[in-house]
């Protein structure tokens, strides 16, 4: 991977991170049209942490109220009941689903559901559950309005965003919204939900793959990553203002077409699962500084 190439996969992860259309199926699209093999699911969670960063400085006062709140509610339960440390243990059970799942399909994970035909599958039917939650939901609750168990609740909504073409933002925003939040309290718990879990992740896979990345070299990965910042951070002003003047409604509909059109592309002869397979250390990592 060259630069230019960093720079793209920087480009669609901040893009696409925080918008409820997948980052890692885009990633993975990108990567088969472009470059005809697949970064790898180790690469996608490392620059991931770009869009961390993206979600802790732009939420980094809420994030610190509730990290605060929580920990001090650790030795007083009474402590338990304001909206900061509410949110605080929201985000812990919430965050434990998506670890426990997470290992337990991680080879799943890196391999046969990284498949287009997955992701097309994903993709569409998730952009379903988003048309029906923005529908059905009441839009009434705030983020100040959050109780512990809708951390479970959407945290286990959490758990698919396992699935390549799922999305992250998409699978937790239709859980708020289910829940009777509004677009953009169901947005901003969304981001806060997914800080513990993202950055676990993006850790985990650089220190799994640290002999891969430092071989190969780092500098794209690193590249990427920054980019992937600059651009995610930018997405997150843009979601939270888009989804309190409209609806999720566009976002469907790309997530519908997008999925439609590589369901045909892979009946026209596009091999699914050209490279899906797991990338690891042994051999060295394929299309991170090669």
């Amino acid at each position: 991977m060259g630069l230019i190439h960093a720079i793209v996969y920087g480009i669609v992860q901040g893009l696409t991170e925080f918008l409820p259309i997948s980052s890692n199926a885009h990633i993975r699209i990108v990567s088969a049209i472009l470059f005809k093999e697949d970064p790898g699911a180790a690469f996608t969670a490392v620059i991931q942490l770009g869009t961390v960063a993206a979600v802790l400085i732009y939420f980094a006062r809420d994030l610190w109220a509730a990290l605060t709140a929580w920990a001090r509610s650790l030795g007083n339960r009474e402590l338990r009941n304001t909206a900061e440390a509410k949110m605080g243990w929201a985000v812990f059970w919430g965050t434990i689903p998506v670890v426990v799942f997470g290992l337990a399909l991680h080879e799943k994970v890196e391999t046969t559901f990284r498949s287009l035909y997955y992701i097309a599958a994903s993709l569409i039917l998730m952009g379903i559950v988003m048309l029906l939650a923005d529908m059905y939901g009441k839009h009434k609750r705030k983020v100040e309005d959050v109780e512990v168990n809708d951390g479970v609740v959407v945290g286990f909504w959490q758990v698919l965003s396992l699935i390549p073409g799922m999305s992250r933002s998409g699978s937790t925003i239709s859980g708020a919204l289910f829940a009777g939040f509004d677009r953009a309290a169901a947005a901003r718990f969304s981001f806060l939900l997914s800080v513990p879990s993202v950055t676990a992740a993006g850790l985990y896979e650089a220190y799994k793959e640290r002999h891969a990345l430092i071989s190969s070299g780092l500098m794209p990965t690193l590249v990427a990553t920054v980019v992937s910042f600059i651009v995610g951070y930018a997405s997150i002003a843009f979601l939270i203002r888009y989804l309190q003047k409209r609806g999720i409604g566009p976002f469907v509909l790309y997530r519908v077409v997008l999925g439609v059109i590589l369901l045909i592309a892979i009946s026209q002869g596009v091999n699914p699962d050209e490279g899906a397979k797991p990338i690891t250390s042994k051999p060295p990592l394929r299309g991170v500084g090669g």
